[in-house]
């Protein structure tokens, strides 16, 4: 089964991502095929650059070849983009200060990312 995770509920990286799902694909236990994980509001501090938890992920996803994207108006509001909030949707905000292999993006870049392969199951945590 293939799954894509949203972390829009506050705190969800820091106990759900770096306790449960972060170390099941690391030892190879999770279970389940992670093709994407999309990042809104806080939570998206975890993938800033330097962050042990974030640069554990850039690492799984680059092996796993799993799609790391935050919410471009978060990423904005929080200084951890390049672009203004009138390009967001558009797919022309750039994320910055985050690990390797973050893109920012809005739905629409969400959908056209995982199209060519779509999960079976989308989990909101």
């Amino acid at each position: 089964m293939k799954v894509a995770y949203v972390f829009a509920a506050n705190m969800a990286c820091t106990f759900k991502l770096a306790t449960m799902i972060l170390p099941q694909l690391e030892q190879g236990t999770h279970g389940a095929q992670v093709i994407g994980m999309m990042f809104f509001d806080d939570n998206i501090y975890t993938l800033r650059s330097g962050d042990p938890i974030g640069e554990r992920l850039a690492k799984i996803a680059r092996e796993q070849n799993i799609l790391l994207m935050v919410c471009d108006q978060c990423a904005v509001r929080r200084g951890l983009a390049e672009g203004g909030f009138s390009q967001c949707g558009s797919g022309e905000v750039q994320a910055k200060g985050l690990v390797e292999g973050v893109v920012a993006g809005c739905f629409p870049q969400l959908y056209a990312a995982l199209a060519g392969n779509p999960p079976d199951q989308v989990i909101t945590l």
